[in-house]
């Protein structure tokens, strides 16, 4: 089984882009968690909901990967935690880390800020894309994965991260 995480700021068509792969291929895709744990809450977040959040995703990953999928995709994980963690509270918890560096994945798919800005309730930094960006790139070099970053529209993206993924077979 291969597994490609996509990953990126908020509001890159990381979810629109796992949708669109997942049914063009006929793969599962695993969703993004904290969007599930956030809109059940009923409060505000906390520092301590990100690791509520984080295993929530490592569990979804594994539930979808018990079924041997020549292909999973992975919407969102760790490094999105450890970056949201981060920038908000200054710190992020070891588990989250821990994970981090343990999930292996065959392609790390970074989804670029040219997308257009959706306002949503769960969003909240629409002025930092370009920072945040930037610590994704910078985290993603020092982990020494193997990475893309998709630019341009849907179509674009679906297209080249097709054309990549027929070039790992």
């Amino acid at each position: 089984m291969r597994k490609v995480l996509i990953t990126g700021p908020e509001s890159t068509g990381k979810s629109s882009l796992a949708a669109r792969m997942s049914e063009e291929l006929g793969v599962p895709w695993v969703a993004e968690h904290a969007r599930t744990y956030l809109r059940q809450l009923g409060r505000p977040y906390e520092e301590a909901d990100l690791l509520h959040i984080a295993k929530g995703q490592v569990r979804a990953e594994e539930a979808a990967a018990q079924g041997c999928p020549p292909l999973l995709l992975c919407d969102t994980g760790m490094l999105v935690m450890k970056i949201w963690s981060e920038y908000k509270y200054g710190r992020c918890h070891p588990w989250i880390l821990e994970q981090l560096h343990a999930r292996p994945y065959d392609l790390w798919v970074l989804c670029g800020i040219d997308t257009p800005w959706e306002a949503d309730p769960l969003r909240e930094h629409p002025h930092a894309r370009q920072t945040l960006y930037g610590l994704y790139q910078a985290e993603l070099k020092a982990l020494g994965v193997p990475f893309i970053e998709l630019w341009g529209t849907l179509e674009e993206r679906a297209a080249r991260m097709q054309a990549v993924l027929e070039g790992m077979r």
